[in-house]
């Protein structure tokens, strides 16, 4: 499987970590052991702040807070397979606007496959 790794730094905070340790435990270990290599991102003082202004159902608390860290760490991108919180066109501009309203850039919410440029098709597209 083609990546783009190496074009990115990557990033993960304690959140993700504790994301991907549940379900089934082979699948959790496989994706622990790629995440724990990681560069860590610490939750600061700003992001509760931040996440509180992002106006995402209650029980989007976690999706909110790890959105608030990328934006806080300057993170370019949040890549996730969250569609129903995180990468989600609904929540989009609200999360924006909670970002410059704390004077943070947003990051570009999207799933590892619109990063890699795989089209619907399974085509690749254009570089």
């Amino acid at each position: 499987m083609a990546t783009r790794r190496e074009a990115f730094a990557l990033f993960v905070s304690e959140l993700v970590l504790e994301d991907a340790a549940h379900g089934d435990p082979d699948a959790a270990e496989r994706r622990l052991a790629m995440a724990r290599p990681l560069p860590l991102l610490n939750v600061t003082e700003p992001a509760p702040a931040l996440q509180a202004l992002a106006r995402m159902p209650a029980r989007a608390g976690a999706d909110a807070l790890h959105i608030a860290l990328a934006a806080v760490h300057g993170m370019e991108y949040l890549l996730t397979w969250n569609l129903r919180h995180i990468a989600n066109a609904e929540f989009r501009p609200a999360l924006e606007a909670a970002c410059r309203a704390r004077g943070y850039r947003p990051p570009v919410l999207c799933t590892p496959d619109e990063l890699m440029g795989v089209r619907n098709d399974g085509g690749d597209r254009d570089r």
